[in-house]
């Protein structure tokens, strides 16, 4: 028996009430695998993480998988990096649509971003920065980004694993490039990919449980599951246990059983 939890995107409390469901159905032993994107767009980033590490580090049985935002989040801090290539928008990551500006905000800095937008298209830039009376140009928002965010919550991101497999089950961020064995799959597929993996119907030998993409509520698409019910958008993180191939939502009325969509 296995746990899981999807996209968190710092709603800590959330988070609290997804733990509390599977210490009920499982006890404090449990093996939870958290399928990554702890920050971002919720209010809380800083307190998710402080939960998974002090977690981890008092030898809860966790496995906390490398999410997209998260690495995001980490470049950011460390590198001043405001865009993924994959993001093909060209927003930044502080845009409320990505939601680093929450995330800045659970690290105390608060205020109001300002974006430059190049005439005919291209990448967006911060531009300024409204904290209080002060007005920050782009590189003091990071500047105190990397003072404010602790060393902990960095090294703690940089060394997330990306994959995590039992007899039955695969677990990762994004997803799979179909057809390509796990030793082969690219990083970048496993914290991003949509296009090619979310249509594709056939069997990738163990039932993948991703997030990554947003639904109203969790699905069973036969071949994987997709645990991203939406919280980053305010809607419910619904923990799911697995025993075997089958899966089971945690819910207040205790367990429903995931039963595969057909579209």
């Amino acid at each position: 028996m296995i746990y899981a939890i999807g996209d968190i995107h710092g709603q800590k409390e959330m988070l609290d009430q997804a733990l509390a469901l599977i210490d009920a159905d499982g006890g404090s032993d449990a093996q939870i695998v958290f399928l990554g994107d702890y920050t971002d767009r919720g209010p809380d980033s800083r307190g998710v993480l402080d939960t998974l590490i002090k977690g981890v580090n008092a030898g809860r049985n966790w496995i906390c998988l490398k999410g997209n935002h998260d690495q995001m989040f980490h470049d950011y801090v460390t590198a001043g990096i405001e865009h993924d290539a994959h993001v093909k928008s060209g927003i930044s990551w502080i845009n409320r649509r990505l939601g680093g500006i929450t995330t800045l905000a659970s690290y105390g800095i608060t205020g109001d971003a300002h974006f430059l937008h190049p005439a005919g298209g291209g990448l967006e830039t911060l531009a300024s920065y409204d904290v209080g009376t002060d007005t920050l140009t782009a590189a003091e928002v990071q500047r105190r980004a990397a003072k404010s965010v602790p060393k902990y919550h960095l090294n703690f991101l940089a060394n997330l694993p990306v994959a995590h497999e039992t007899e039955d089950l695969l677990f990762v961020h994004a997803g799979l490039r179909p057809g390509v064995p796990m030793l082969d799959q690219s990083e970048d597929d496993l914290l991003w990919i949509r296009d090619g993996w979310l249509e594709d119907t056939r069997d990738h030998g163990k039932l993948v449980v991703h997030g990554h993409t947003a639904l109203e509520h969790p699905q069973h698409h036969g071949n994987r599951i997709n645990l991203d019910g939406g919280a980053g958008y305010g809607r419910p993180l619904i923990p799911a246990v697995f025993e075997g191939r089958e899966c089971y939502l945690l819910t207040e009325n205790g367990r429903e059983l995931l039963w595969p969509h057909h579209a």
